[in-house]
């Protein structure tokens, strides 16, 4: 499979086989080799062939293999032509995302709190993958959570107002249906309101070391040396089990509409059917679930750093990165309703976009490039005429598999390491630290570097990490 270079930013893939579209690659020279060895380019070209697909299938700068879409992938379809939705183009982890806040406190005068806090935050904040939830609440409870997302969470005094004006779709999104959601689903998430999870997920205290564009990180709440924390996680159990309940129901469905794919792990129907509908119905209830999962988070690590420094923590953005979104977008020259897969890639919306926040018109959408322990993370913000229907990359991508990385990494040894650098590591277990080392992911400010330089994003803010929370 050829990779051609069309800018020093941008590879195309030409249409061959059963490709409806061409594959379109956004990454650096550096960063195109490891791509081109990563069997993720051949979902690409799988994904290039659903029904319905516009433009092109997309690929950010972190993309890596994943299940039927790559990580990292985007994609698409017109549903006024038969276009389809894939629970594979949004993952098993549905609406998982990143949340920042931002503290009203500077490096050097938390250097003295940092061991206290991140001590307190190990012993507040459930991790792992049976652990309990921060919110122990009832079935009736459950569903509204799954209907109004964080703003349920908000009205039972589990944050403020302003959270949900700093939160993608204002914390909640339409067409939950929590009676979709099946019993065995239920059960996963009733007690896991407010808990990280493992693999990849990560609560980290930082502090901003560089800002590119003060205007725009004023805008945000940003200054120089000031201390955040940044939340990765999602919808734990809950949105695996509704992502696998409906690939289930989906793979027969294809033979009734007369479906053909590549890989079974794109199962898909179309938008307009019965299980198309269903499943977006089932995504919206686990999307609201996440965005309170979040925000309980959130509410947390407020509560410790309050009572360890006297300081508040205001919310910069919270923006997921699994998702299929209803929106309208140009295509030939009109507007066209179309159903959007970002699996491992996040929205960046630009300056005046109605969805951006009213105090951020003039800015844009923040997103956030998370990196892994001991790397830097990055906010940047939309971009006028941004590509890949406004979407950029979510983090740093994987290079070696979990299994890979925990044979040639020591996890005891890479906390000795990052101690040394002054970061505060609290984790379960050494096998759960070794999976996630830098080693095992591209260089994320290559991958920021690579996202600006495609148009997906421009970047305003570096933050480096002070202490992080592992599953």
């Amino acid at each position: 499979m050829e990779l051609i270079e069309e800018t020093p930013f941008r590879f195309r893939i030409e249409r061959h086989g059963d490709m409806r579209v061409p594959g379109l690659v956004f990454a650096s020279r550096a960063l195109a080799p490891d791509i081109a060895g990563d069997k993720a380019l051949e979902q690409v070209v799988n994904v290039a062939t659903l029904p319905g697909i516009v433009l092109a299938s997309y690929a950010m700068p972190d993309v890596h293999w994943g299940y039927g879409f790559p990580i990292g992938g985007v994609a698409a379809t017109d549903i006024a032509t038969d276009g389809v939705v894939s629970p594979g183009g949004v993952g098993f982890d549905i609406s998982c995302g990143v949340r920042l806040l931002a503290a009203d406190l500077d490096r050097a005068t938390f250097a003295s709190k940092l061991t206290a806090v991140m001590d307190d935050l190990d012993a507040a904040i459930p991790r792992g993958f049976r652990r309990g939830g921060l919110w122990q609440v009832s079935r009736g409870e459950f569903g509204e959570i799954l209907t109004k997302g964080a703003a349920y969470a908000i009205e039972r005094g589990h944050g403020v107002p302003r959270d949900l004006r700093r939160c993608e779709d204002q914390g909640r999104v339409d067409g939950a249906d929590p009676d979709l959601v099946s019993d065995r689903a239920v059960a996963r998430g009733l007690g896991q309101v407010g808990s990280l999870g493992s693999g990849n997920h990560f609560l980290e205290v930082q502090a901003v070391a560089e800002i590119y564009d003060e205007p725009t990180a004023n805008a945000f709440g940003l200054h120089a040396d000031q201390v955040c924390v940044m939340i990765h996680c999602g919808s734990r159990g809950l949105g695996h089990q509704i992502c696998g309940d409906h690939l289930r129901l989906m793979e027969p469905a294809m033979r009734r509409y007369g479906i053909e794919v590549p890989d079974r792990q794109l199962a898909c129907a179309p938008v307009h059917s019965p299980e198309g509908q269903d499943y977006l119905a089932a995504m919206a209830a686990a999307t609201n679930y996440a965005r309170a999962n979040r925000q309980l988070l959130a509410e947390a690590v407020r509560r410790i750093i309050l009572a360890r420094t006297g300081a508040g923590l205001d919310l910069v953005y919270d923006v997921s990165h699994n998702l299929a979104a209803i929106e309208t977008h140009d295509i030939d020259g009109r507007p066209r309703l179309l159903c959007v897969h970002r699996k491992g890639a996040t929205r960046a919306l630009p300056p005046g976009h109605p969805d951006v926040p009213a105090d951020l018109t003039e800015s844009g959408q923040p997103t956030l490039i998370p990196g892994t322990m001991g790397t830097a993370s990055f906010v940047c913000t939309g971009v006028e005429n941004g590509q890949a229907f406004h979407s950029t990359c979510h983090g740093a991508g994987r290079v070696w598999s979990r299994h890979a990385a925990a044979r040639n990494i020591s996890g005891k040894t890479l906390r000795a390491d990052l101690e040394r650098q002054g970061i505060a590591v609290r984790g379960l277990s050494w096998k759960g630290l070794a999976e996630e080392a830098p080693a095992a992911y591209k260089d994320i400010t290559a991958v920021a570097a690579a996202s600006e330089g495609a148009g997906l994003c421009r970047t305003v803010a570096r933050l480096v990490p002070l202490g992080v929370i592992k599953g």
